[in-house]
Formats: structure tokens, C-alpha cells, sequence
């Protein structure tokens, strides 16, 4: 029986991937497999996405290595395109995770003509429609207070969906983060708050944010269950997620989960150098010890059913060749066109607005003579 207010973090598998209780049934070799999948191809597009920021092909992402667990977990407690997401800018791999196509992912990292978004947001702030994935915000918290909102409007309308919204560990130290929960407790809105804290939050580490031992604690204050888990345990993760989504979907209103996980990589690449600046290379070789993706592997070893070196090549190889395809389709469709400044905001543009798209198509027909105008 999963339990909220525990003092360690819920764990079914410890890091050397031997089973501390006995996994439920729905675990099989097969389903680990499609986990580990998952969690792998997560990796290596974060790898691939510096790759093209070191190429000047895009200019801001925020790695998710480390946390695979965590978004992957997480994201088999969601029913897709029915339940409401409200993500952090780190939560791609949850994105993928939810079907997500990379094809979209990346043409929004890209700001190509075949981003959703049409070039207008930063890059890797992503939204999908089909998913119900609400567009990213570099704001700290600030997805927080909507997402309760939203979850609020389901209440209401008597839905049953429920909203889903996640946030690092520094997004607890802000006005809004108590106030969305404040909310949605006082409202008893089906929404479960899902905190990934990594420990970072930029170069400010979780002890210097607050005098509570956790996070989740923080629940026991908006009339909440609080669950805590270890957030590189695939299994805990989707364990507690499940459970918790499962006690929000019945009516009882909203839970808070802290996912206990860790960024291995800088915070941004506006922040290339993290080990010199603010943490020590022992503790990020002490959380590479509790990486999710060897966790799983080692379980599947365990089980007598390991993961061989050319399978995992072939995994890596594989994700890849999809990104590269993808960047080549998404860069293939070219540059939003000028004409995107005017349109998506208003049904009928303004008179000034009018006059301005006039003097820029003159501008643009005198320097382009001959070309799309």
C-alpha cells in the first residue's frame, strides 16, 4: 500500500537494480523494455539537442539527463489527450513520453516553418495540442496558479479529466508556487502537482530554499496527501504516480508528489559549467551512480533478461537517425514567413495594424523584387 508523508523516498528497486519488494505484475521483462526504450531515446536526444546548440542551429535547451525516470514515470499515469498537462521547461522527455511527435519537438527548437507555434515562442518551450500540453513558460511557478485554474474549471464542470502540472524544486520557493496550491486545496480541485526536484535550482541548492526537510511536506499546509519517491526508480515512479493520479480521478481533490531525482547536466546552456561554479564533481559521480537507465538495466539483468551491448547501440543508433531525419525534415520546410507578425492574434486587424502590414509589404516588395511577396 502506497503511502503518503513517508519519511524516505518510496523505492521498489535500489540502484544496483535488485527488487526491494516484490514488483507488481504489470512489470514484466517485455514492460521494462519499453521503459528502458524510452528513458534511452530521452537521453540521447538531449544529447543530439547540444550537439545542434553547439552548431548555432538553436540557441536555448535544458537537458533532462538524469531525470528519465521521473517524466517517463510520470507520464504512464496520464490518460494522453485527455488528462491536462501544464509542463516546466525541462519536460521534454515527458513530452516524448506522451507521444509528442520529435518532428514537432524539434521544429519548434528550430523555429522552422513547421513549428506549431510558428516561430514565436523561445526555443524548447514547446506545447501539443493532441496531448493537451500546454505551451512551456520560462517563468518560474508561473505554470502553477493556471494549472489549478484549469483543474478548477474541471470541478466545475464536472469533467472527468484531471490537470497534471510539474516544477523543479526552486519553483516552491516562489509566490505563485503556494498559491496554486493554496487553491486548488481550498477548492478541492483534481490536480496533482508533480515536483521533480533535481536539487538545483540554477546554482541554489535545496537546503538554501527552505527549512523543510522535503517537499512534499509542504502538503500536510493545503490539505493534501504529500507522496515522496525516489525519482530515478522507473517502477516507484510510476508506482506513486498512478496512485496519486488515481486518489485526484476519485473526487478527493488534489495530491502533491516529489520525485527525488537529479540534473547530471548544467541547468541551461546558459550555464555550461556547473561543476566549477556551484557543485563538485563527487556529487554529480555520486548521482551518476543512481542513474535510472542502468537502474533499469541492471534490474532486467537481474530478472535474467539483460539488455546485451548491441541492443543498446542499436537503441542509441536508432534515436539518432530519427533526430537527424527530423532536423533535415524540419529545416527543409524553412523560415516563418513575415507575414506570421500579423495573424493569430486578432479576428480582425486593427486599422494601425493594417497600415504597418502595408508599409512592410512595400519594404519587402522593393527589396525583393521577383520574390514572395
Amino acid at each position: 500500500m502506497i503511502q503518503p508523508f513517508t519519511p524516505e523516498p518510496i523505492r521498489y528497486v535500489a540502484a544496483d537494480g535488485v527488487p526491494l519488494r516484490t514488483l507488481p505484475p504489470a512489470y514484466t521483462p517485455g514492460r521494462l523494455r519499453e521503459l528502458h526504450a524510452q528513458m534511452l531515446r530521452a537521453r540521447e536526444f538531449d544529447r543530439k539537442l547540444i550537439t545542434l546548440l553547439r552548431q548555432g542551429r538553436t540557441t536555448f535547451y535544458a537537458q533532462s539527463s538524469g531525470m528519465e525516470a521521473t517524466q517517463v514515470g510520470l507520464a504512464s499515469s496520464i490518460r494522453v489527450g485527455h488528462d491536462w498537462v501544464w509542463p516546466y521547461y525541462r519536460d521534454h522527455t515527458l513530452g516524448l513520453a506522451l507521444g509528442v511527435p520529435m518532428f514537432e519537438l524539434l521544429s519548434q527548437c528550430l523555429g522552422t516553418n513547421s513549428d506549431p507555434s510558428r516561430g514565436r515562442q523561445m526555443p524548447h518551450h514547446f506545447a501539443a495540442r493532441a496531448q493537451n500540453f500546454v505551451s512551456v513558460s520560462s517563468s518560474i511557478a508561473s505554470q502553477v496558479p493556471p494549472a489549478a485554474g484549469n483543474a478548477m474549471a474541471q470541478k466545475y464542470l464536472g469533467t472527468d479529466e484531471i490537470t497534471v502540472t510539474t516544477f523543479g524544486d526552486g519553483a516552491t520557493s516562489e509566490g505563485d508556487w503556494h498559491a496554486g496550491l493554496n487553491m486548488a486545496g481550498a477548492a478541492q480541485a483534481p490536480c496533482l502537482f508533480v515536483c521533480e526536484n533535481n536539487q538545483w535550482a540554477i546554482s541554489t541548492n535545496l537546503k538554501a530554499q527552505t527549512a523543510s526537510e522535503t517537499i512534499h511536506v509542504k502538503a500536510k499546509a493545503y490539505g493534501m496527501p504529500g507522496f515522496y519517491v525516489d525519482g530515478n526508480d522507473i517502477v516507484a515512479v510510476t508506482e506513486v504516480c498512478t496512485h496519486a493520479a488515481g486518489w485526484v480521478r476519485a473526487g478527493n481533490g488534489p495530491a502533491l508528489v516529489e520525485c527525488l531525482t537529479y540534473r547530471v547536466g548544467s541547468h541551461s546552456n546558459a550555464d555550461a559549467d556547473a561543476e566549477k561554479s556551484y557543485r563538485t564533481r563527487e556529487e554529480v559521480q555520486e548521482w551518476l551512480g543512481r542513474d535510472p537507465i542502468t537502474r533499469v538495466e541492471a534490474l532486467l539483468s537481474h530478472l535474467g533478461h539483460p539488455v546485451d551491448a548491441a541492443e543498446r547501440a542499436e537503441l542509441i543508433a536508432r534515436t539518432h537517425r530519427e533526430v537527424d531525419e527530423e532536423v533535415r525534415r524540419a529545416e527543409a520546410t524553412g523560415q516563418p514567413d513575415w507575414r506570421i507578425v500579423f495573424e493569430d492574434v486578432y479576428a480582425d486587424l486593427p486599422g494601425h495594424l493594417r497600415e504597418q502590414e502595408r508599409e512592410l509589404r512595400a519594404e519587402q516588395t522593393a527589396g525583393h523584387s521577383g520574390g514572395r511577396v
